[in-house]
């Protein structure tokens, strides 16, 4: 099958559309950022790309702060309405119904309704043409208890979480598998030897 060959563009997919928080818990606001992922481990690190004439755009620059909180597929109306409504104008809050509730280590809200949110601090702000880059540093993550197990592991796959592909949403489904699986070793049934038995 041939291949059609296009000019460079943003079509990197799935990505998630996630509810970013920024603000004060007295002025709060919420908008929807695709631009967005983990670029380090130690320490973690992730960013936002935001556009500066966002209303958010202001608060995260004079707070430094801000939440990246993953959504799941009941949130998709919220996701799309605070990627196209601006907070300069309403309260996203009441327009959507989403909770904003105190985070522990960053003076910006973050969404009772998420079942994964990051708490974030910047360290950088990096202009790159239609979009600045923020930085920053997750400082703490807020897991609801629901997804752990009894032995306190995340099952963050049972959260029905959302995808964002070229313009439009998807409900993640299906697992495949998890990392390192195809070099895992496989175990052996109890009284299988793995010998054919013939002498």
């Amino acid at each position: 099958m041939g291949k059609v060959t296009w000019g460079g563009g943003t079509l990197l997919a799935p990505v998630p559309p996630a509810l970013v928080t920024c603000g004060t818990m007295e002025h709060p606001n919420v908008l929807t950022i695709a631009w967005t992922g983990i670029i380090n481990t130690i320490p973690a690190k992730t960013y936002i790309s935001v556009r500066p004439e966002r209303y958010s755009y202001s608060m995260i620059e004079e707070t430094g702060e801000f939440a990246i909180n993953l959504p799941t597929a009941a949130l998709v109306r919220a996701v799309d309405l605070c990627g196209v409504k601006s907070g300069r104008n309403l309260n996203k809050f009441e327009l959507t119904g989403l909770t904003p509730v105190p985070a522990s280590q960053v003076s910006c809200p973050i969404l009772a309704e998420s079942p994964l949110s990051l708490e974030c601090r910047v360290v950088e702000k990096i202009p790159l043409g239609s979009h600045d880059m923020f930085l920053a540093e997750i400082v703490a993550m807020d897991v609801n208890e629901e997804l752990l197990d009894q032995h306190g592991k995340l099952h963050l796959d049972r959260a029905s979480l959302l995808a964002y592909a070229h313009g439009e949403y998807f409900e993640l489904g299906k697992k495949l598998g998890s990392f390192g699986y195809s070099v895992r070793k496989k175990h052996r049934k109890p009284g299988n030897s793995g010998k054919s038995g013939r002498k």
